[in-house]
């Protein structure tokens, strides 16, 4: 089946960048895009005109939210309650547990992957929170959401997360670090496994990574024997690190160096390795202490995944996305929260660019959206995504230009970005199959989704109180933002 998609405008690529072809076209036969120009001139089976529109690469989202988004309970939470959201030194000393059933469990990753594909995300590496789990993934959890994925048609990098450790509050307020023997090591086994039976499921859509939480969740043992099954297995790894002021002393206090010097003396670094955050660095205004982090980065190829809307929430920024990229760093992105919105994130990410070098040079949308889809594409070895060119798969998305909010159309990329969103994405190809058009995704009911999805969320919420080391009233812990009656 050859198909042939045309529109106003088609972000195409030549080689070495992506370029701006006007009245373009597409075409794609089964999984492959087999031309991309102004006049395929060979026969096609089906064509389609998608007419005032931007056909583009989809996003890469290499931090994508597996599950239902909490940051609406920490985002502006005041600094007397935040150590309450973390779990309690006492709740792990009477046994952790498991908040939801395992059919709630299964149920997220649809809800969150649904999300993604509606956002025009076609290619996902998940993460999911720890915050209520008795540890981190389950295995069936993860294999619910390698099905999902498949059905929807969505592309994944996945396998169970796993760590060592919980990151605890003590009675005082402070913050611990508390592990428990075997529990690494036996997700770190479960998660070769999964590897091993699913990459390559659902025809290549699904692909391993290997995803260790938090580094100072990890034993420096755990670290290494990922970094040998992963290169054992030619996959991914994603770890988050320098994200955090707590970690950052906790590793130089262990360890005496920062977490991205301490993860290069255990040559855990290197291309096939993606750091989420990867801001509180030696060399950057966030680190407390002299160095040059970002020339560990540089010389190892590691990928720093920058996740602009999360921490933008709190204050937090890359310094900067065009110091990092100056220096050579492959930078990628990731959504980490919801909306799993590229147009919010790539605006957040080009304003505190901007803010820091105090010019448009480097800072621009179209920076970022290299970083979106030919970032993700080198950190995953990927030369056939993140592009719209011969050979390269067919991941594409089209972003409506006729709504009246994206007022006057100059430049098509400046345009969306600036007064676009996630819900201007009316329609998503991936690896030849259109998974979503018009805004609507085939078997699946919104209206029930979300319902669903409340509950869930309603209950996963609750969940917090048990936890508090403070025991604080359900109306001090979430604050509303005006008196409710």
């Amino acid at each position: 089946m050859i198909t042939k998609l045309k529109g106003a405008y088609v972000i195409g690529f030549d080689g070495e960048d992506h370029e701006i072809i006007t009245d373009g076209e597409v075409v794609y036969e089964d999984d492959r895009i087999i031309y991309v120009g102004k006049c395929y001139d060979g026969k096609a089976d089906r064509v389609e005109d998608a007419g005032n529109a931007v056909i583009m690469p989809g996003f890469i989202d290499l931090n994508a939210l597996g599950d239902i988004d909490h940051d609406i309970i920490h985002t502006e939470a005041y600094k007397e309650i935040r150590g309450s959201l973390s779990p309690s030194e006492e709740y792990f000393e009477k046994g952790t547990h498991e908040l939801m059933s395992p059919e709630e469990e299964a149920f997220k990753s649809l809800f969150a992957y649904t999300q993604l594909i509606m956002n025009g995300v076609t290619t996902a590496m998940p993460i999911t929170s720890t915050y209520y789990k008795r540890w981190a993934d389950t295995y069936d959890e993860e294999e619910a959401g390698v099905h999902h994925a498949g059905r929807l048609g969505l592309r994944l990098y996945t396998s169970p997360s796993y760590q060592c450790g919980l990151n605890v509050v003590r009675p005082d307020g402070t913050m611990t670090v508390r592990y428990l023997e075997g529990e690494g090591e036996a997700g770190l086994s479960r998660a070769v496994e999964f590897i091993r039976k699913y990459d390559g499921a659902y025809d290549g859509l699904i692909r391993g990574a290997l995803l260790p939480e938090r580094i100072e969740t990890q034993t420096e043992e755990n670290l290494k024997n990922t970094k040998k099954y992963a290169d054992e297995l030619g996959c991914p790894v994603k770890l988050h690190a320098a994200q955090g002021l707590f970690e950052y002393r906790f590793i130089k206090e262990r360890t005496g160096m920062s977490p991205l010097e301490y993860l290069d003396s255990i040559h855990f670094l290197g291309e096939q390795v993606g750091i989420p955050h990867c801001y509180i660095a030696k060399g950057t205004k966030w680190a407390p202490d002299e160095g040059d982090d970002l020339e560990i980065l540089e010389r190892t190829g590691t990928t720093a995944i920058y996740c602009p809307l999360i921490i933008g929430r709190s204050g937090g920024h890359l310094d900067s996305y065009t110091r990092y990229r100056n220096r050579n760093i492959n930078v990628a992105v990731g959504t980490d929260t919801f909306p799993p919105d590229f147009f919010q994130n790539i605006r957040t990410a080009s304003m505190f660019s901007q803010m820091v070098s105090g010019d448009a040079k480097g800072s621009a949308f179209a920076d970022i959206y290299r970083s979106v889809t030919l970032g993700g594409s080198k950190y995953l070895n990927r030369d056939d995504l993140g592009r719209l060119a011969a050979g390269a798969k067919a991941d594409m998305i089209v972003v409506d230009l006729d709504a009246f909010h994206m007022g006057a159309v100059d430049d098509p990329v400046r345009t969306i970005f600036m007064c676009g969103s996630g819900a201007d994405v009316k329609m998503s190809v991936i690896n030849g199959r259109t998974v979503m058009k018009d805004r609507k995704i085939e078997g699946i009911d919104f209206e029930k989704l979300k319902a669903e999805g409340q509950k869930y969320y309603d209950k996963m919420k609750l969940g917090y109180m048990e936890r508090d080391y403070k025991h604080l009233r359900k109306e001090e812990i979430f604050r509303p933002s005006f008196r409710m009656r």
